[in-house]
């Protein structure tokens, strides 16, 4: 997986695991059960409008709160193929890369890239390019361990390979 491309999905600040996947729904671990709920508390309508390839973009600190992985699962199983933000809260930072959701900081692009714009990522180099506004950013491209351990779908298939 060397790139991403989809249509957006855009939210602000502070986006918690909470809303990302709702406390009530973590007795489960499978990822289609936590797909279905994704994003419900802040977006009601986002599992019936994503589809496989679209985009999350935000602003500061998404994936604060808990620690749970549910939370990149969820986004990833419901088809998200990358999330954008200026900031992630660490701890939500290393479970997506553990779990194999590409995630890319770029402020400028979390910024100016609004809800609906078609957006391509490339994970070799880390430019974001918004076809609709016909503009590009310049993101964290991902070192080369990591684009490994994404491609392998999460770091246990990763290190199941070797």
């Amino acid at each position: 997986m060397k790139a991403a491309k989809g249509f957006v999905f855009k939210y602000g600040d502070n986006v918690d695991t909470d809303v990302i996947i709702p406390a009530r729904y973590l007795n489960s671990s499978d990822p289609a059960e936590l797909a279905a709920h994704c994003m419900e508390d802040i977006d009601k309508e986002f599992i019936n409008k994503v589809h496989e390839g679209d985009i999350i973009v935000a602003t500061k600190n998404f994936g604060c709160g808990s620690s749970r992985e549910h939370a990149p699962i969820a986004i990833k199983a419901a088809g998200v193929s990358c999330v954008i933000a200026e900031t992630f809260a660490r701890i939500f930072y290393r479970n997506a890369i553990n779990i194999g959701l590409p995630i890319v900081e770029c402020p400028e692009a979390a910024k100016a890239i609004e809800a609906g714009d078609e957006v391509e990522v490339n994970f070799d180099t880390g430019v974001i390019t918004d076809l609709t506004k016909n503009t590009t950013y310049q993101g964290q491209a991902f070192p080369a361990f990591m684009q490994k351990i994404i491609a392998a779908e999460g770091l246990v298939n990763y290190i199941n390979q070797k």
